[in-house]
């Protein structure tokens, strides 16, 4: 048996609880993990705060990173002592999305990783990055891949081409590092000056802060010479996607990736046909894609932003420090 955090039925941060689970030995096509860390997004937040509670008892966390310490028959991909980051689709390797919904997601449908042993199928995993901590390696399931499958799969992101990132989260903070790493220019926003001075030492070309300048839109499109920007990352949602439009080039591709600012809005349809923009939702990617983005950190040796850390039984004050929205980049768990 090991230990485990779980969120009991409902969720909600009164509701998390530590116990244990147990993880048998692996048998065909499984392996067992020895976890060390986690990373919180604004999904695992949804299901631990009670936002989107789960209707049982439910392990939290769709990130986790740690070492393989046992393999069943017939696995080839991983042997004792890699180091593996879990897949946000286990059933999901390549090709069109074939997964509706969270039911196959840990941390949601099924039980996650905020807990030291799990035993699972191999799919479930991914290599992680040579050279990162489990903490660095736990950013990427979620956030990481999310920014790269925006970019890279969905967008053909071209080298010269101009992105706008939105905030400072942990998708915003990957899409500028990817996009800078392909050779693109950078339109940051933010609505915090000390945020926007560390986003310019990330490497962001062009800074906006929104809360003062509303009509941000335009003003990113004024950065490209009035041509609009190639692609725009938006986290936002109902509550952004209109200044999205605004900022992007005739033909130009929107990922629409967040809920920041709610569920329902309305669409700017006019605006989207004559500038024939090309909106495209995002939740986060396949196996494949994860290790397309996994070989390119190996390459580029780019790292990811972790702004604090906490213990696995810290659970909860983790998810107040994310809820408090003072963090820089990725908040995790190590363990």
């Amino acid at each position: 048996m090991s230990k485990a955090m779980i969120v009991q039925a409902g969720g909600g941060f009164d509701k998390v609880i530590r116990g244990e689970r147990e993880a048998p030995p692996p048998q065909a096509g499984e392996i067992t993990v020895r976890l060390h860390a986690c990373s919180l997004n604004y999904h695992d937040y949804a299901v631990v705060s009670g936002m989107w509670g789960p209707k049982e008892p439910r392990i939290p966390m769709a990130d986790g990173a740690g070492v393989v310490t046992a393999v069943g028959p017939g696995v080839s991909e991983f042997a004792i002592g890699d180091a593996v980051v879990s897949a946000f689709f286990p059933s999901w390797e390549d090709g069109e999305p074939e997964v509706e919904g969270f039911a196959t997601v840990p941390g949601d449908g099924v039980d996650g990783y905020a807990r030291e042993l799990v035993t699972t199928t191999a799919a479930a995993f991914t290599p992680a990055p040579e050279k990162y901590s489990h903490a660095e390696a736990a950013t990427l399931t979620t956030a990481g891949l999310t920014a790269w499958r925006a970019l890279h799969d969905d967008g053909r992101l071209k080298a010269g081409e101009t992105v706008l990132v939105q905030g400072t989260g942990g998708v915003s903070i990957f899409a500028l590092q990817f996009a800078k790493m392909a050779g693109a220019t950078v339109i940051a926003t933010s609505s915090s000056a000390a945020k926007l001075t560390k986003l310019e030492a990330l490497g962001a070309d062009h800074l906006i802060n929104y809360k003062e300048n509303p009509n941000w839109g335009q003003i990113a499109r004024d950065f490209t010479g009035g041509r609009g920007v190639d692609h725009v990352v938006d986290i936002g949602g109902p509550g952004t996607l209109e200044q999205s439009m605004i900022a992007a080039r005739v033909g130009g591709h929107i990922a629409l990736i967040g809920i920041l600012t709610g569920l329902t809005g309305e669409l700017p349809v006019v605006m989207a046909l004559i500038k024939q923009i090309q909106l495209k939702a995002v939740l986060v990617g396949n196996r494949r894609q994860q290790r397309d983005m996994i070989r390119a950190i190996d390459a580029n040796g780019m790292r990811p932003v972790i702004d604090k850390s906490f213990g696995l039984e810290e659970i909860v004050e983790a998810f107040k420090y994310q809820e408090s929205n003072r963090h820089f980049g990725k908040i995790c768990l190590e363990f």
